[in-house]
């Protein structure tokens, strides 16, 4: 008997370890060098490829991926931890209680074209650290 329940703990920690990834509805949002500081709230330098997470839903260091490339969450904000975007323009439940991401762009002109050529809510893939799918950098 004992050995049932020594195998059942295993099953559960080796779940919880592949279990590293989900997709979520997320209101996704956009800033530049030259709005704010130029490192983030962990203390990297923001470059293009990084973005800002509520990091108790999302950790540091997991990346968000869009349809056209992944992100490294690194920073954070008032407004993304409050959901600010989201709770304004969401029309739906479920754009109500989405999460809010802000991609970093390196110019306004480059945040703009992104933001206007996206839907405001998308579907996005959430890869934390130390998963096996990590995506590659791009």
């Amino acid at each position: 008997m004992k050995s049932f329940y020594t195998v059942m703990f295993l099953l559960s920690l080796a779940s919880a370890a592949f279990a590293r990834e989900e997709s979520i509805l997320a209101r996704v949002t956009s800033y530049w060098a030259g709005q704010g500081p130029k490192y983030a709230s962990t203390g990297r330098r923001l470059c293009a490829g990084h973005c800002a997470v509520d990091p108790k839903r999302i950790p540091y260091g997991s990346k968000v991926v869009f349809p056209d490339r992944a992100c490294t969450a690194v920073d954070t904000g008032p407004a993304v931890v409050s959901r600010k975007a989201a709770r304004l323009c969401g029309r739906t439940a479920s754009q109500l209680k989405a999460i809010v991401v802000d991609r970093f762009f390196e110019t306004k002109r480059e945040a703009m074209a992104w933001t206007n050529t996206h839907p405001h809510f998308m579907t996005v893939q959430i890869v934390r650290p130390g998963s096996h799918s990590e995506p590659p950098e791009p």
